[in-house]
């Protein structure tokens, strides 16, 4: 649990309660840290994995621990900015097509990993999250609200990326299911 590349994991989990509790009815303050926090837990995000890999020091805790606290913190907040009516109308929907195959597909990893099948991450699962990431921060700073001039670019951009993100989601979630239904007769 030692590593550096853990630490960072674990970090990520760690800062999922201080997220919410800077969102929970937060002013313009506790959406500006709340989005500072959640840019530099999406950095450790890309550093675990790397420096892991680069180091040789992948371990077994870390490949658990890494896809629960990108899952935990995205949930998380999502539910968060739906709750704060960041996330409304019908970008709900888009949110809760996130939500879903995020447990789906989490699910179906680990039934699969019970037959000793891996299921690789595929480049446009790594662009749905990347979209999913950019809109999460967007809404988040959208959060701030008009006391600062990006408030409606971050609005937009939120919105847009999220639907992109749900499209991608749609797509991605369709190829693992499809793998994993192989594995199920």
């Amino acid at each position: 649990m030692s590593s550096l590349p853990n630490i960072l994991t674990l970090s990520r989990i760690l800062a999922v309660p201080l997220l919410l509790l800077l969102m929970w009815e937060a002013g313009w303050l506790g959406y500006t840290i709340a989005f500072i926090l959640f840019c530099v837990a999406g950095i450790t995000d890309y550093f675990d994995g790397y420096l892991a890999r680069s180091a040789g020091t992948v371990s077994k805790l870390g490949q658990f621990l890494d896809p629960i606290a990108d899952k935990i913190m995205v949930a998380a907040v999502i539910v968060m900015l739906i709750h704060n009516d960041i996330v409304h109308g019908l970008a709900v929907i888009a949110a809760i097509i996130i939500l879903l195959r995020e447990i789906t597909v989490s699910g179906l990893r680990e039934y699969l990993a019970g037959l000793q099948v891996s299921v690789p991450v595929s480049k446009l699962a790594k662009w749905k999250t990347t979209f999913q990431m950019v809109a999460i921060g967007a809404l988040v700073l959208a959060g701030v609200g008009d006391r600062l001039p990006w408030f409606l670019p971050a609005q937009f951009v939120g919105d847009i990326c999220l639907w992109a993100a749900a499209g991608l989601t749609l797509v991605t979630g369709y190829d693992y299911l499809r793998v994993g239904l192989k594995h199920m007769s």
